[in-house]
């Protein structure tokens, strides 16, 4: 019984350290998608605050590269 609960344990971390590198990997996929999103809509808009108003609408973040880095 010791040796499956280690056993379980060890498999319960690799598990977990797999999940952590996807959680990672999928932050920063979204992170350049948001990056590539605001490039975009800062391209299209009229003036500052007509970026402002459609960054809003789209709930897309300017500060939120710095704040997951």
């Amino acid at each position: 019984m010791t040796w499956a609960r280690q056993h379980g344990s060890s498999t319960a971390n690799d598990e977990d350290s797999r999940m952590g590198v996807i959680r990672a990997e999928e932050a920063e996929r979204l992170a350049e998608q948001n990056d590539r999103a605001l490039v975009t809509v800062a391209g299209h808009s009229s003036d500052v605050r007509d970026c402002a108003e459609l960054l809003a609408m789209l709930g897309l973040d300017v500060g939120r590269r710095q704040r997951l880095a």
